[in-house]
């Protein structure tokens, strides 16, 4: 009887878990979405394996296929921190916001996306 109980809570957690996952999702995806049409960039492009991720580093850098550095073991660590920082003065932002970037990016990007952010250009 315990046992039951015990699993029923346990299902219900996961459930409750997996909800609050997919939202976050769904606000990502959206706020992607509306960070590329900001930069010109298709609004799809944010759904597509790789090709986001080529999006957001020419949005950054100005060069899409910089990218690829990303499958290099120990660097893409750095090249996808300094393509954060990239992105925040790419839409104006300080410093301050770059490291939200990095340690945030749950709440900075739709903050960048939903907010009046206006993209400038890689600087």
């Amino acid at each position: 009887m315990e046992n039951s109980a015990a699993n029923a809570a346990a299902a219900g957690f996961l459930i409750v878990w997996y909800i609050v996952i997919l939202a976050l999702a769904v606000l990502m995806l959206v706020a992607n979405w509306k960070i590329f049409v900001k930069a010109g960039k298709p609004g799809w492009g944010a759904i597509v394996p790789f090709y986001n991720t080529y999006c957001l580093f020419d949005m950054s850098f100005g060069n899409g296929w910089l990218f690829l550095l990303t499958f290099v073991p120990c660097v893409g660590t750095v090249m996808a921190i300094i393509m954060y920082v990239k992105l925040a003065q790419a839409f104006g932002k300080s410093g301050g916001f770059a490291v939200g970037l990095i340690f945030l990016p749950v709440i900075f990007l739709p903050i960048l996306g939903f907010g009046d952010a206006e993209y400038i250009g890689p600087a």
